[in-house]
């Protein structure tokens, strides 16, 4: 009888899409990266989500500013240029067939080829990708909106990571999530240092109060669909500002919408176990949804598949 160990299958199921990796396109199953890559032994790593809807991009042009702006702050560099680079992303959507689609681009600190610990040495590796559109909330989450609670767990400080260059230091979020699921929540947003409102796993957070929007200030990520909802804010006449938002705020506002590149505007009706006003999704929310959507066919926010 043989003594091996039997192996084990693995039992991944890979979305449908397609991926650039190592200067070539492959299936998302065929798309791997070394063990030894710092982005995956260290989260040494920046990446962007732009998202295709009807087959045009929406915000590209945003989404690959501070693309290039995070890879630059973490001294990376990419294997080309920002047309190539736009290229890439619409081959990786082409070879998918998806109209409506998730894209990433990803830059890790890479290999060293010496195994140096200096990651002036390591060579940068450049992934991009394209599966089916994924939403942060279900459909009937977005109808009646999340229900939300807020950790006590501090977000990472902007002093130690900078959190408008996009990682993957996920730990306190992913914290946060299990504390939010003990309590019946569905997701979960976490403070600042000084106990004030920062943001959620991917999502930035608005509260509404007589009909003004704000939204934390700093210590954030500056997401492009929280740049869009105060841009939208305006065309509405919706008075929209930067503040510091505290966690009464939160719990007195009138509505309270959350915002992401995976689902765009979406409602929060509780928070805490609380009903956000009258636990109905608010007519600010309400027509900044309605407006968000309508720009996704708009020549000047969004980009067509060549």
């Amino acid at each position: 009888m043989s003594t091996e160990p039997e192996m084990v299958r693995s039992s991944h199921v890979f979305p449908h899409g397609f991926a650039f990796i190592d200067g070539d396109y492959r299936p998302i199953s065929e798309a791997k990266i070394s063990i030894l890559d710092w982005g995956f032994l260290r989260s040494d790593a920046t990446y962007d989500v732009v998202h295709v809807w009807q087959r045009r991009f929406f915000r590209l042009d945003r989404h690959l500013d501070r693309f290039f702006n995070s890879v630059d702050r973490l001294h990376m560099t990419l294997p080309f240029n920002r047309q190539r680079l736009t290229d890439v992303l619409m081959e990786c959507v082409r070879r998918s067939g998806l109209d409506d689609a998730y894209v990433e681009m990803i830059c890790t600190r890479g290999v060293s080829p010496t195994f140096s610990r200096d990651p002036r040495e390591a060579e940068n590796t450049f992934i991009a990708f394209a599966i089916p559109f994924g939403w942060i909330a279900s459909e009937e989450q977005r109808e009646r909106g999340l229900n939300i609670s807020i950790s006590d767990i501090p977000r990472i400080p902007p002093q130690s990571v900078d959190p408008t260059v996009k990682n993957y230091h996920w730990l306190d979020f992913i914290a946060g999530l299990y504390g939010a699921y003990e309590n019946d929540a569905e997701n979960v947003v976490l403070v600042d240092l000084d106990g004030n409102i920062s943001e959620g796993p991917g999502f930035n957070l608005f509260v509404v109060k007589e009909g003004r929007a704000t939204t934390p200030a700093s210590g954030v990520l500056e997401g492009i669909t929280r740049i869009t909802a105060l841009e939208l804010c305006a065309e509405l006449n919706v008075e929209a500002s930067l503040g510091e938002v505290s966690v009464e705020m939160a719990k007195e506002a009138d509505e309270i919408f959350i915002t992401s590149t995976a689902g765009g505007i979406i409602p929060v009706s509780r928070i805490d176990g609380n009903a956000v006003g009258d636990g109905a999704v608010g007519p600010v929310t309400q027509h900044l949804t309605s407006l968000y959507w309508q720009k996704h066919s708009d020549p000047d926010w969004s980009t067509p598949m060549d």
